[in-house]
């Protein structure tokens, strides 16, 4: 066969792979049986070995392939992925449409939808081919993930049509595919996985994309992220373009002109919740009309649109057998429940916080009692309480011990808190868990510096304090456990990239009591550098907003101890930053700015400015920027494919600038 006829050839084997996939895959309803399927796969992988040139990036033959990678890059979404707020029983979902009834008016509809136990996922195509994919991450940053997302066979490397778009939706691991990933790890005598939620999550976290595609996931789409760049007007309307272009969507959806068609729908969807061939924790309802949601707008961490109403806990019966306790990075003793493995909500539960010695006695819980255990919105066990009438008389009392577990020092019960603690600042325990917090995502963030690491460093006595970090050599790092060369390069490249970051994550990293993410972040801003703030005053700090006399307190006892302070001075000495690098918001009356005092909408994809750049740039000339358009708004920038927010700004007559009249405003 010559090279014209070749070309031809395996074109008409990938549209027909293409589409007996999409039958399979997608549509449920194979039109071949599998050795022909197969057949046609073996007869295009041997014309792309024998013309590489023909082989294309949306092949199907390209659904397993690239290079075992180091670690994953990180992808910021062009549109941040919200988490929706929750509703626990009927009254949460009638004040929820109270509230949009009142905003918007009763002209309104709903969309319901299953809520897919799984990993939320982001999928950019650049006319009509996927480019990349992402974690969901922290909502602004993800993981790129794009060569274990090509494994999931239902997911299409090639659109329908040559559209530009990014959508989001759920993948996930489907029961069966879980059970036999679960007998395939007992085999090989491995651990197993507790649910399909973290199988899915585990499997799409592996660095090697052969072992995503052994553990056959499968994806849900639910959304677009940008919908005006299509002309959609509604949620639904979205969700049947998506199945026009090849994606697979959830068809258990149901479109409720009131919120008792919504209730009416969550009750059989709680019926039939067991029958599925995939786990869901829930349903999450959404407001279809996209003008109506943009009306409605978003908070800083969901949309006020959609709220996502979770299954009443399932509780099931075990025997508590032991009560183990940890000490934190704080010093609380927190004791824990040894339960007799149970499955619970699709998960197998063999612990549970029991908080604190108080709860003990008010459950009257003694060691070898049968407990009601449940998890609390589907995630976090908890002891429910005691069947007292199972006892045999061979239970026993439990008692908080009188001196640390780790460190033998006598525990203290501070005035007003129930926990007990210890206070001995050189407690083991203590100190490997601030070790922890201090490299963690949100403090630090030190890739590769995990809990297992860090306590196989603290346990060779290698760290004794987040100092030492910057300390720890090439040939230190080789000798541990598990750590090729690679692997060490790049953990010495992420501590050395981690001097440089803002003073805010060092002072969360530092885990001052009282003082979280937030108030670290207040604290960077208002003292700009580290040795303003450690010699500043009680007073000083309370005359922040969001410093209070406690939090206050906590920060000028930390500075004033020596411990403190030598620890300071060794990480300057090893060149970690200790100013704040973003910007200092003004207020209003501060700001001569033209952006002072009002509030900004931005819209469409900017080509020079980052969204969040954009955002930080405004916000730091005393402005407020908003999430939608409403009468308030005094200024809407219109980057490209602006759509709704564009044309309610026009119809409420709202000054409209584009990018480049922003940028200059922002430079002057």
């Amino acid at each position: 066969m010559d090279f014209q006829n070749t070309e031809q050839r395996v074109k008409e084997l990938r549209n027909l792979l293409n589409q007996y996939g999409y039958e399979y895959y997608v549509l449920d309803k194979p039109s071949v049986p599998d050795a022909e399927y197969d057949r046609i796969m073996q007869e295009l992988l041997k014309w792309e070995e024998t013309y590489p040139q023909l082989r294309t990036e949306d092949s199907p033959t390209q659904r397993v392939g690239g290079a075992v990678l180091d670690m994953f890059e990180k992808v910021q979404h062009r549109v941040p992925m919200l988490s929706l707020g929750n509703a626990f029983n009927e009254q949460d979902l009638r004040d929820f449409d109270r509230r949009i009834r009142q905003a918007v008016g009763d002209k309104i509809s709903y969309v319901c939808e299953l809520k897919i136990d799984g990993l939320a996922v982001s999928l950019r195509y650049e006319e009509g081919l996927f480019v990349q994919g992402a974690t969901r991450g922290d909502g602004t940053i993800g993981e790129d993930i794009t060569n274990n997302l090509k494994t999931i066979k239902s997911m299409p490397l090639r659109l329908t049509e040559n559209v530009s778009i990014e959508v989001r939706g759920e993948a996930f691991m489907p029961k069966r595919s879980f059970e036999m990933l679960n007998e395939a790890r007992k085999e090989r005598g491995e651990e197993l996985f507790a649910n399909p939620r973290n199988a899915a999550a585990g499997s799409l976290r592996q660095l090697d994309p052969k072992i995503a595609a052994a553990r056959r996931l499968d994806v849900f789409l639910y959304g677009i992220g940008n919908p005006e760049a299509i002309g959609a007007d509604s949620h639904s309307g979205g969700l049947d373009y998506l199945d026009q272009l090849g994606f697979k969507t959830n068809k258990e959806r149901r479109r409720c002109a009131t919120i008792d068609d919504v209730l009416e729908f969550i009750q059989g969807w709680t019926e039939k919740r067991p029958q599925l061939p995939y786990e869901i924790d829930g349903i999450v309802i959404k407001v279809d009309s996209l003008d109506q949601q943009a009306e409605l707008g978003t908070t800083a961490k969901s949309p006020r649109w959609a709220i996502a109403y979770k299954f009443p806990a399932e509780e099931v019966i075990t025997t508590l057998l032991d009560i183990e306790l940890s000490v934190g990075r704080t010093g609380v003793i927190t004791p824990t429940a040894i339960l007799e493995p149970v499955k619970v909500a699709g998960t197998t539960v063999q612990r549970a916080s029991l908080h604190n010695e108080d709860l003990i006695r008010e459950k009257d819980i003694k060691i070898g009692d049968k407990v009601v255990i449940k998890k609390a919105g589907d995630i976090i066990p908890e002891v429910v309480n005691v069947l007292a009438d199972q006892r045999t008389g061979e239970e026993v009392d439990f008692y908080m011990p009188t001196h640390c577990p780790e460190c033998e020092s006598e525990l203290v019960r501070l005035d007003g808190e129930v926990a007990l603690r210890c206070i001995n600042p050189k407690c083991p325990a203590q100190i490997r868990e601030g070790l922890i917090h201090f490299v963690s995502r949100d403090a630090m963030n030190i890739e590769g510096l995990g809990e297992k690491v860090i306590s196989q460093l603290f346990a060779e006595k290698l760290i004794s304090d987040v100092a030492d970090i910057y300390k720890l050599t090439r040939e230190q790092l080789m000798e541990l456990e598990r750590m090729g060369e690679k692997s060490v390069s790049n953990l010495l490249q992420a501590i050395e990239a981690s001097k440089d970051n803002s003073l805010e994550k060092l002072l969360f990293g530092l885990g001052i009591r009282l003082v979280g993410a937030k108030a670290a972040k207040t604290l960077a801003q208002q003292f700009e550098t580290m040795e303003r703030l450690a010699s500043t005053s009680k007073e000083e700090l309370i005359a922040i907003n969001e410093i209070g006399d406690k939090m206050a307190d906590s920060i000028v006892s930390f500075f004033e101890q020596e411990e403190a302070k030598e620890l300071i001075q060794e990480l300057v000495a090893a060149g970690v930053n200790m100013d704040y690098k973003g910007t200092k918001p003004v207020s209003a009356e501060e700001s001569d700015s033209i952006f002072a005092g009002k509030t900004v909408v931005l819209t469409g994809k900017l080509e020079q400015l980052k969204r969040n750049e954009a955002k930080e740039k405004i916000e730091a000339l005393g402005g407020n920027v908003a999430g939608s358009v409403s009468k308030k708004t005094h200024l809407v920038v219109a980057g490209a494919d602006a759509g709704s927010k564009l044309t309610k700004a026009q119809e409420l007559g709202i000054e409209v600038w584009d990018e480049e009249r922003l940028i200059a405003e922002l430079n002057k």
